[in-house]
């Protein structure tokens, strides 16, 4: 790779990481449009390296392009939104019904400490990362490798209504909040009590801010 094509490289993952951060911190709304204009500015960088990104953006799921009218965040319907809630239900709640007794909680563990250090240094894109890791450990601690893959793949789908969700928690709750249902679902799976793991289950608020 000559220096030229490491140069413009780099100008493609520089755009990719800060794109992507504006995106899963929940700064831009699903629906909203990225104009290349004001993108080439707000980066730095040229048209290539910045349409080099967005290719890479739709490929996981994070852009749309629309014809005649540029891209845009990516967007789902209300009804897809509803139908992937439900779907991530069902696969925690089979997850928590078929998990095995005491199971090692230490992944579980450091992903709840990175969600408090994230809380505390107000990074929402490790807070939204952490918290998807976390649930995804939740789900794997079933041992079912297909499961946990089948979820993470829900999760990918839906992350940027996450995202959202947790911009309009951190807009109307304490930013303990978050740290602290994350903290009672901890408690409840140590306990290895599967009913009080669905009992918390049940009232974590996933969607609590979505509309």
């Amino acid at each position: 790779m000559s220096d030229g094509e490491l140069e413009t490289y780099s100008l493609v993952e520089l755009a990719v990481d800060r794109l992507r951060r504006d995106i899963l911190s929940g700064r831009t709304d699903p629906g909203e449009r990225l104009v290349e204009e004001q993108l080439t500015r707000r980066l730095g960088i040229s048209r290539a390296p910045l349409r080099e990104a967005m290719r890479l953006l739709a490929e996981q799921g994070l852009v749309e392009h629309i014809p005649r009218r540029g891209a845009r965040v990516a967007t789902l319907s209300d009804e897809d939104v509803r139908e992937l809630y439900e779907v991530r239900d069902v696969l925690e709640r089979h997850a928590v019904s078929t998990m095995p007794p005491a199971p090692d909680l230490s992944r579980l563990r450091v992903a709840l400490d990175t969600i408090r250090k994230a809380t505390e240094a107000d990074d929402r894109l490790e807070l939204a990362n952490a918290h998807r890791r976390f649930h995804a450990e939740v789900v794997a601690l079933s041992g079912n490798r297909q499961l946990t893959g089948l979820y993470e793949s829900i999760l990918v789908r839906i992350q940027l209504y996450m995202a959202v969700n947790m911009r309009r928690e951190a807009e109307t709750a304490a930013p303990a909040d978050g740290v602290q249902r994350h903290e009672r679902l901890f408690a409840a799976i140590e306990s290895d009590d599967h009913s009080e793991i669905l009992a918390v289950l049940s009232t974590h608020g996933a969607r609590t801010y979505l509309s």
